[in-house]
């Protein structure tokens, strides 16, 4: 049987009877180097080293750390008044509020899970007591925080970046206009679900209540614009950005708003840690697995297949989309992207998609898996923090969900959508 098989069906079978997708990679590299003739466990450590150890990794470490400190460091709750002096005197102004809060966090932390989990943990009780179902008030926030991997610093661009040996920078630069896009669309949603269900606004709007705000998120506000415009403006790599990112979140958390204490350190290091753990040996892990299938001569099998059925970029992209909006149902994005990134790069290069484009393409496949079972690690979350039916929050997800991949959509075959501002900053 052939390496490539053995380790397709292990990883198949290993999540099937529920072992954890870090494991069922493990065991199944494991496995297929050892069906490998003349190969040893220890050239599967080699490669697990040589994949894991490039310096762009570092950046991954930091984001999370700096998205641990910002959750526990008060600055959600100071981001969602700023959103809620902007927005909430509009026409259902809380759920755009929850939305608008989301995109803003997702801008500091780079994590779809850690914007849920901020922002839902706040949102949910006040839009209920607004008057909001309890299915819809528990799935803004699951589908906004799914911005957190689209809107810049993102993970998933430093993983996938690293993976195609794609600039990280221009990647970061391409997810704003698709990551503000989605925001944008969703608000717009938001105020037509208020209009059609009688929801009025949660108050006027207040000039002065706008200033006070501003004034105590602003710290929090500097931070996008202090690491994406060290980026943008050649001040510093995405890597060294991902620690500034770290120091000026500590820096706030502890001096100027004074939310969190010396004595949490420890606990959000080691959260920063362990979630960062996961991904790197994923990331480690993939690189022992592509060398199985490069060997296999898979990659070339699926060109000629892809040939085979047209030569149209077009198409090819279309069935991309459908194949990733599987995979994100099955599979964590980190995950999915290690994993396919190495398969898919030569049918990519053959067919001359754009590696910038297709990363976008990718990752905001990637976040529309975040809210569909089984796998949804944003809808699971939320609703254990809401205590809702899970039936409950889907059946109120979908208009949003229609919303999601009309932009996905829109961002593959529109590509000014991704390319014009990393061009910009180019020229």
């Amino acid at each position: 049987m052939s390496p490539t098989l053995i380790l397709a069906l292990c990883f198949v079978i290993t999540l099937a009877i529920g072992v954890p997708v870090v494991w069922s990679l493990a065991l199944s590299s494991m496995v297929a180097y050892l069906s490998i003739p003349g190969i040893s466990l220890s050239f599967l450590a080699q490669k697990m080293e040589l994949g894991s150890e490039q310096y762009s990794l570092l950046a991954i470490f930091f984001f999370m750390l700096a998205g641990a400190v910002m959750q526990h460091g008060g600055i959600a709750t100071r981001l969602i008044a700023f959103a809620k002096a902007i927005t909430g005197s509009v026409r259902g102004g809380l759920s755009i509020v929850a939305i608008v809060a989301c995109m803003f966090f997702a801008a500091l932390s780079g994590s779809s899970v850690a914007t849920t989990a901020a922002i839902g943990a706040i949102m949910y009780p006040e839009l209920l007591k607004d008057g909001y179902d309890e299915g819809y008030a528990a799935a803004l926030p699951v589908v906004g925080g799914t911005l957190g991997i689209v809107i810049p610093p993102s993970i998933v661009f430093v993983v996938y970046g690293t993976t195609t040996n794609t600039s990280v920078a221009k990647l970061l630069m391409s997810g704003v206009l698709p990551g503000v896009l989605a925001g944008v669309a969703m608000c717009v949603y938001c105020y037509f679900y208020a209009v059609r269900h009688n929801i009025h606004s949660g108050g006027h709007f207040s000039a002065r209540e706008l200033l006070i705000s501003t004034k105590d998120a602003i710290w929090a506000l500097l931070m996008p614009i202090i690491i994406l415009g060290g980026i943008f403006g050649g001040i510093f790599t995405p890597t060294e950005a991902s620690a500034v990112a770290v120091v000026y979140s500590l820096i706030i958390s502890l001096f100027v708003y004074k939310d969190m204490s010396f004595k949490e350190l420890p606990q959000v290091f080691v959260e920063g840690a362990v979630s960062t753990a996961t991904i790197m040996v994923m990331v480690g892990l993939s690189s022992a697995s592509s060398y199985v299938i490069t060997t296999s001569g898979l990659p070339q099998q699926l060109v000629s297949f892809f040939s085979s059925i047209t030569n149209s970029p077009v198409v090819i992209l279309l069935l991309l989309n459908i194949l990733f909006l599987i995979i994100g149902m099955l599979m964590e994005a980190n995950a999915a992207v290690v994993m396919m990134t190495p398969i898919l790069l030569p049918l990519l290069n053959a067919f001359g998609i754009d590696l910038l484009q297709f990363g976008i393409v990718m990752s905001f496949n990637l976040c529309i898996g975040l809210v569909t079972p089984p796998v949804g690690l944003c809808l699971l979350l939320c609703n254990q923090t809401g205590e809702t039916r899970l039936s409950h929050s889907l059946k109120a997800m979908m208009p949003m969900l229609l919303i999601s991949i009309i932009v996905l959509f829109l961002i593959t075959y529109v590509s000014p959508l991704t390319t014009l501002l990393p061009s910009i900053m180019a020229g």
